[in-house]
């Protein structure tokens, strides 16, 4: 009898089991979405269930959805701002965003979460490394006047939650030329810095502005600009104009490239470092050091 029990006990099991499972709908292929809080101060990030399969579709849908605004006026959308996208173009995991002259209505913060927005969120889908944005096809510039190169969502993951125009005090270990421009010299500088801007990009900036002290000596040219500064996977990826090439100072050339690897590899999420030329890295440094290269610190430079 018991035996009898058992089996029937096993059998509604696997039925009610098999039951369950049949009328069960597939989950849904949640996506995060960020969009820009009302307060305009920070953006949010909301689940959105992703319908396409193909990634040029999925693309398209989130676009759509970021031009969507909320039905309960929770949030703005990023993309119905008073602006248009043109066209995009997504190659090699670079995404290239192109959007109408109104996008230059946007003031100062709100350009700022719109951009924050967009990265975030693209970068967020696994064919997309970083993202540009384009004005008519012509190259962006932030408030201040710098490029605004490729970025990824680490650009902006100081401002999660935070209010758009927050300072904040750090200290950087920077590395700058001995005398005689063959070594390396460790400082420490404090710094307060917006942080719209990362830290790795501060770092580029700062080895560019040169040093406080007369113990030590600049190793880049003042005249170089940054175009953009990039982490992903441990690696830092350092975009700079055609200034970088010409060397002013007396310094060889590992120094000038240590000087910037060394000083970024004190961070903490950066273990290589590789340098472009507006975004090429067909080219070589002082016909010594290729841009192809990952580089790694070097100690041996630094001056005990």
């Amino acid at each position: 009898m018991r035996k009898w029990l058992l089996l029937l006990c096993v059998f509604l099991l696997v039925f009610n089991l098999a039951g369950c499972g049949a009328g069960e709908e597939p989950e849904e292929n949640l996506f995060p979405i960020y969009y820009v809080s009302k307060s305009e101060t920070k953006v949010e990030m909301h689940q959105y269930p992703l319908q396409e399969k193909e990634t040029k579709a999925q693309i398209e849908e989130i676009l759509r959805a970021m031009a969507t605004p909320s039905p309960k006026n929770e949030y703005k959308a990023p993309l119905a701002m008073g602006f248009q996208i043109l066209d995009y173009q997504l190659e090699n995991g670079k995404l290239l965003i192109n959007v109408d002259e109104k996008y230059k209505e946007l003031n100062t913060i709100q350009e700022v979460l719109v951009r924050a927005a967009l990265v975030r969120t693209l970068t967020a889908h696994p064919a997309v490394n970083f993202v540009a944005i384009r004005v008519n096809n012509e190259q962006l510039f932030d408030s201040l006047g710098n490029l605004v190169g490729w970025m990824n969502a680490y650009h902006f993951i100081e401002n999660d939650g935070k209010e758009i125009n927050t300072y904040e005090e750090v200290k950087l270990k920077l590395y700058f030329a001995n005398e005689t421009g063959d070594k390396l010299v460790q400082v420490t500088r404090t710094k307060e810095y917006n942080t719209n801007i990362s830290l790795e990009k501060l770092i580029v900036e700062e080895l560019i502005k040169g040093p406080n002290s007369e113990a030590v000596y600049p190793t880049i040219n003042p005249a170089t600009k940054v175009a953009n500064v990039t982490v992903k996977d441990g690696v830092c990826y350092v975009n700079l104009d055609e200034n970088f090439l010409s060397q002013i100072y007396t310094v060889t050339p590992e120094v000038t490239i240590f000087s910037i690897t060394n000083s970024l590899v004190e961070l903490t999420n950066v273990n290589k470092v590789q340098i472009s030329i507006n975004g090429d890295t067909s080219g070589t440094y002082r016909e010594k050091y290729s841009f192809t290269t990952y580089f790694e610190r070097n100690l041996d430079l630094v001056e005990n």
